[in-house]
């Protein structure tokens, strides 16, 4: 296949470059130039968000795109308008935030969204990401397919998420584990991510599909268990229940990254219903495997894990976890 990758040389976009040149296929990555395109694709350069900015697009005819855009709904609409009728499938990499809060638990792709609108410039996530689904939706029709994930873990991770847990599981010693030990969480390896994706395009299939793993493929407690065995530290996991972590002051998902307590917020992110994607082919890898994988990564590195500039940075404050573990 032919495959146009905008995006393409980080995390989701680099992840699906690579498994599409991985089956021989005929990769072209349209990115700023910033970064590297992965080795054995074509690099075609432009920003989308610039006047005249999408003009390396105006020839060439794609069998599917793949589009990882987070900004700016009117940045969907206008490629997948230039595309139109060169391009056979319309791959958008949504969110499962596009689902109004709070989402009960087991809701499926047939669950209240939240408004979007396809020619808006960027607003917030959410609404940017239904936008962008409504943009492609608009132009492609049922040839647009909607890949809702939810948490993505795995190498070139730029949120910092994961690599925060290792980075500070390694340096040993006490460490906060917020529980319940065996509270299952819902995440996707951006390469199961990439590998359902393309054997989607590669099929023809369109709508929306949740794609994150089976609830209860994982749990915390299997999750920083895993960082331990990876990185070989001392590590003394000291599980804590969710009052106390609370009481502290500490931030679920931003400073104890991807742990979210029993409750509203945790039933939308850890508890969707997958069985569409799952009847569609998904597969998830064991979690100690995008943990080992992804330290590898990061021991590979010259410098410092990537960051995306439009992120916070997450990760608990040393002196928060040391009091609370003194108390």
């Amino acid at each position: 296949m032919r495959i146009l990758m905008l995006g393409g040389t980080e995390f989701v976009g680099r992840a699906a470059a690579e498994e599409a040149l991985g089956r021989g296929w005929d990769v072209t990555v349209f990115h700023r130039g910033s970064r590297p395109a992965p080795e054995g694709t074509t690099a075609l350069h432009g920003d989308r968000t610039a006047e005249g900015g999408l003009s390396a697009l105006e020839s060439g005819e794609w069998d599917a795109v793949v589009d990882t855009w987070s900004g700016a709904p009117a940045a969907v609409l206008r490629a997948a308008r230039l595309l139109s009728g060169r391009v056979g499938h319309y791959a958008y990499v949504s969110s499962r935030s596009v689902y109004a809060f709070p989402a009960a638990a087991g809701l499926d792709e047939d669950g209240p969204l939240v408004a979007g609108d396809p020619e808006a410039e960027a607003t917030d996530y959410a609404s940017d990401k239904r936008g962008g689904e409504l943009a492609a939706e608009s132009v492609f029709g049922d040839r647009a397919l909607h890949v809702r994930a939810g948490l993505i873990l795995g190498p070139h991770e730029n949120i910092g998420r994961l690599p925060w847990w290792l980075n500070r599981i390694a340096e040993g010693g006490p460490v906060l584990a917020p529980g319940p030990r065996d509270l299952p969480i819902q995440y996707v390896d951006a390469r199961d991510l990439a590998v359902w994706t393309l054997d989607a395009v590669e099929r023809g299939l369109g709508g929306p599909y949740n794609l994150v793993s089976q609830p209860g493929h994982a749990t915390m407690g299997g999750l920083l268990q895993a960082c331990v065995r990876a990185t070989g530290s001392d590590a003394d996991l000291r599980w804590t229940d969710p009052d106390t972590v609370l009481a502290a002051g500490i931030e679920p998902w931003s400073d104890l990254p991807v742990w979210l307590p029993p409750g509203e917020l945790y039933d939308t992110l850890h508890q969707g219903d997958v069985s569409r994607a799952v009847a569609a082919g998904l597969c998830c890898r064991p979690v100690a495997e995008t943990v080992a994988d992804t330290w590898a990564w990061m021991r590979s590195l010259d410098g410092p894990v990537p960051q995306r500039p439009d992120r916070p940075r997450v990760g608990l404050d040393r002196a928060v976890e040391d009091a609370v573990l003194r108390a």
